[in-house]
């Protein structure tokens, strides 16, 4: 039992260390928000999701792992190729992302034009429908959720699942939940912090520029995942 109580704490701690320490886990949920002005409640709804794919990625494959009796190097080679396809995976989307903020400054750019001798200034205005916008929308949110897939809840395997295991199926199954819910908890915290913590930043001559900034926000917390190992 005390060996219980002492990793249900462990899988409490690192679940919530873990998370803080990895700004990928909130920083993207927060930038993304506050550019594409989500409401609160589907913000976090979006955390959730994407926490719970975050988790289950790396449950399902110990689970598997160790039902299959397979080594553990095996599952951590796993999870670091998992790991190094999401950090690139981070980049390319906050690149595509910051182009397309850029395109849509470019678009919305005021320019001149002389009609009769006289110089009128207008935007150039992106034709963009109902249907634009949903799809736009719904390709942020594939986005986030196949990178929260991918990415990898290093410590569960090596330091929770497999020590466990060596107890019985109930303790496995408990310390598993412990961590998820610490984690998803966390993840939807931070984000709710951060977006309101920029509710104080009102700078009005950024506004324009939100979903550029969101864009190299998010590439910067890539380029930080691969040199210091966030």
């Amino acid at each position: 039992m005390n060996e219980l109580n002492t990793l249900l704490f462990t899988a409490f701690f690192i679940g919530i260390v873990h998370t803080f320490i990895g700004v990928d886990h909130y920083l993207p949920f927060v930038v993304l928000s506050k550019s594409n002005k989500w409401s609160i409640k589907k913000t976090l709804l979006i955390v959730f999701i994407c926490g719970l794919g975050h988790v289950l990625s790396s449950v399902v494959l110990g689970f598997v792992g160790i039902g299959l009796s397979s080594s553990l190097s095996i599952l951590v080679g796993i999870e670091d190729v998992r790991g190094t396809l999401a950090t690139y995976f981070i980049i390319v989307f906050g690149l595509c992302y910051t182009i397309y903020a850029l395109r849509k400054l470019y678009l919305n750019k005021p320019h001149t034009h002389i009609i009769d001798g006289q110089e009128i200034m207008h935007d150039h205005h992106e034709s963009r429908s109902v249907e634009d916008h949903v799809h736009k929308n719904n390709n942020v949110l594939w986005g986030l959720f196949i990178l929260f897939v991918l990415g990898p809840c290093e410590p569960l395997i090596p330091l929770l699942m497999y020590p466990t295991a060596t107890l019985n199926l109930s303790a496995l199954i408990s310390v598993t939940l412990v961590f998820s819910l610490s984690t998803i908890t966390m993840m939807l915290g931070l984000t709710l912090l951060g977006v309101k913590g920029l509710d104080f930043i009102k700078i009005k001559s950024l506004e324009k520029y939100g979903e550029t900034l969101a864009g190299l926000a998010i590439t910067l917390c890539g380029v930080l995942m691969i040199t210091m190992g966030i």
